[in-house]
Parts: C-alpha cells; structure tokens; sequence
C-alpha cells in the first residue's frame, strides 16, 4: 500500500499539538527541515525512476539517449559524450556525444583510453577534468582532449576494469555544478554504468572471442527467426558462407599467431563490408558466416563480391613483413517466402556452392542453385 504525501502533510499540520507548537517548530527549523527531507525524497524517487529507465534500455545508444533525458530534466550541460570499449579484449573505443541533448559529431580523436585505468582503479569516482590531468600527469594521453575544455570525467568500471569514460563539459550558463547537481550525475552515471556493462557482458558472450564477430551459436539463433521472419513477409534474405583460401599455409609457414592476425584482420574487413542489420559469424577455423536481412540473390551476391575484392587488397603486416595476398571463396544462398528449410539446410546450400567456388579455382563467389554440384563431378578433385 502506497503512502499519501499530501494526506499524511494534511493531517501533520491539522494536528493540534502541532498548532499548538507551531511557533517553537518554526523556530527551530522542523519545517524547514521536513521541507528539506521532501525535497530530498522527490530527488532519490525521481533518480529511481529514471534509473530504472535507464537499465531497462537494450541497446547502447538507448542507453545513453535516456541517460542524456534524465539529466535534461535538471540542467543543461554543453555537451555529454560517452566513450566505451564495445570489446574488452581490444583497446578500439566508440564515441558518442551529445549537444542540446541531441547526438553530434564531436571530432573527437581518440583510440584508446588505457592510460586512464589505473588512475580510476584507485580512484573509482567522478572528478573535475582539471584535478584529472594534474593528477594523471601523462600530457600524450590527454592531447586528444585540448580544446574540449571538458568540466568532468566519469568512470565506467567493470570488473575486467576500464569500460569507458564520460565526459560532460561546463554549463551553458557558465555557472559551476552545484553539489547537489555532482551528486545528481554521479548517481545517475551508476545506473547508466551497471546497464552498460551489462549490455557489454550480454553481446560479449554472443561473440567469438578470437574475432569479435558474432559465434555460430548467435548466428544460428538469428537465422531461425530470420527464416519465420520471412515467411510472414514479402522479402528475401541471403546466406553467405567464407572460407580462407589455402590458410594452412599461413599457419605451417608463418605460424599459428600469424594465422590468428588474418583471421583478426579479415574479420574486420568483414564486419566492415556489412550492415548493422546483417549477422557476420564465425563458423569455426578460418571459415565464416553471414546472414544478410532483406536481401536478395542479386543484393547477396554484390556483397559475396565486395567482401571478396575487399579481401584481396588487404595487406596482414607480421612482425618485420606483410604476409602473402589472402584470398577468399564464398557460396550465396538466398530463402524466401516459400523455401520452408531448416537454418542446417540453408547452411548445407551455401555451403555447396563454396564448394563449387573452392573447385573452380578459389577466389571466387558462387550463388547455389538446383544440381549446382552434381553438374561439376570432374571438379571434385580440385577442392582442398
């Protein structure tokens, strides 16, 4: 059962002792101090309340976004940006900013927040920017940053350390942050914490730790509800399976780490070559998946073509050399409305027909269609 603020008010000032005393309560500050605890609990109700917002988000933009309303609700702060680490097993940072509480580009050039986790290890707290740099004393670290001019800086610790940094940058009205307002982000900036790490832990656990792609796990899971997708609408979407051309060699001759950086390195390439939308995976070994929402045969096969000519120009730098050009072979298939497959038979399609690409001298995309390999018997010999 709830309390009645205002009932209880009304009975507490209709009381007659309390009449009766009136003038000794005034004096010794019980009403300002009843005031002052009212305010106080409208504060922490409001805080909960956007809090709770905050970690229910399921998406790192929803959470900043409803983080940057909680605090426009108290002042106006001349921009907020959010820098996290989408991967804890690689130093890449993303950025985003906001002004009038509005996402923008804030040109910022920074790739790496490192230097700074063993100052926030220590001191696991929000700290004026200024006291920050003194503090940290490492003027290379801090030079992406001149000319920001940010008031505050705000940890996102985990415990693999250092998720990322906030910072927020003076108020528009040139005025100082109140104590209370400090308190105000600091409690906020917890929530917002807790919600992203925990996203962060979420999509970790979804992706091969090698790469950063998605594992096949995820990736099967999000081709079984692409498939019923498609058959409640109108639209195709497209399988393309990859397999690294002669990648034993890699590793025979250069060693096992100098295959793990062409897989790192061809990974980005990868992720880089599609959508948000779409579903790059790890398959196992040096061969990959990628599911392509919406998309048809002709949409699926010029992607299996860019990611095949973007593979190829790409050059893996390995200790004091660039390893040899690495090439790709890729099989296409595409469902629709009325293919009714299981995920493990569209996979087997798209499969066939990296065969195919495999037999037909490699570096190459083949799009699966009916009796594609039974058509190629003298092929067979070819594949590796």
């Amino acid at each position: 059962m709830g309390i009645d603020n205002k009932e209880a008010e009304k009975q507490f000032i209709s009381n007659p002792k309390v009449i009766q005393n009136y003038s000794i309560l005034y004096e010794t500050g019980v009403f300002s101090f009843i005031d002052s605890l009212m305010r106080n609990l409208h504060i922490y109700k409001s805080l909960l309340t956007g809090g709770l917002d905050i970690i229910n988000r399921t998406s790192t933009s929803e959470i900043m976004d409803t983080t940057v309303e909680q605090i426009s609700y108290r002042f106006l702060p001349s921009y907020i940006a959010f820098l996290w680490k989408p991967d804890q097993n690689r130093p890449d940072i993303n950025i985003r900013a906001y002004r009038n509480y509005r996402p923008f580009d804030i040109g910022l050039k920074i790739t790496n927040i490192t230097p700074f986790e063993n100052f926030f290890k220590e001191f696991p707290q929000s700290i004026n920017f200024e006291n920050f740099a003194q503090q940290l004393n490492n003027n290379e670290a801090l030079l992406p940053f001149n000319g920001m001019k940010p008031e505050i800086i705000i940890p996102i610790l985990g415990p693999f350390g250092l998720y990322g940094i906030i910072l927020v940058g003076h108020k528009d009205n040139e005025k100082e942050y109140s104590e209370e307002e400090l308190e105000f982000l600091q409690q906020l900036m917890s929530f917002m914490s807790h919600a992203i790490k925990n996203y962060l832990h979420y999509e970790n656990s979804l992706r091969d730790v090698k790469t950063g792609l998605y594992n096949h796990g995820f990736f099967m899971s999000r081709l079984k509800e692409e498939i019923a997708q498609t058959k409640h609408s109108s639209h195709a979407s497209s399988v393309i399976v990859i397999d690294v051309d002669k990648f034993k060699i890699f590793n025979d001759t250069y060693g096992h780490l100098a295959g793990d950086q062409v897989l790192e390195k061809l990974a980005q390439v990868i992720r880089q070559g599609v959508r948000n939308k779409d579903v790059p995976s790890r398959f196992g070994g040096e061969e990959f998946t990628v599911m392509l929402s919406h998309a048809d045969a002709a949409v699926a096969k010029k992607v299996a073509e860019r990611l095949r000519t973007n593979v190829a120009k790409m050059r893996v730098p390995w200790e004091e050399i660039i390893l040899p050009q690495v090439t790709i072979s890729l099989g296409v298939f595409t469902f629709k409305q009325d293919s009714d497959l299981e995920p493990t038979e569209i996979l087997r399609r798209a499969d066939e027909a990296l065969y195919v690409s495999k037999s037909s001298g490699r570096n190459c995309s083949t799009a699966w269609k009916p009796g594609l390999v039974e058509s190629m018997p003298a092929m067979a010999s070819k594949k590796e």
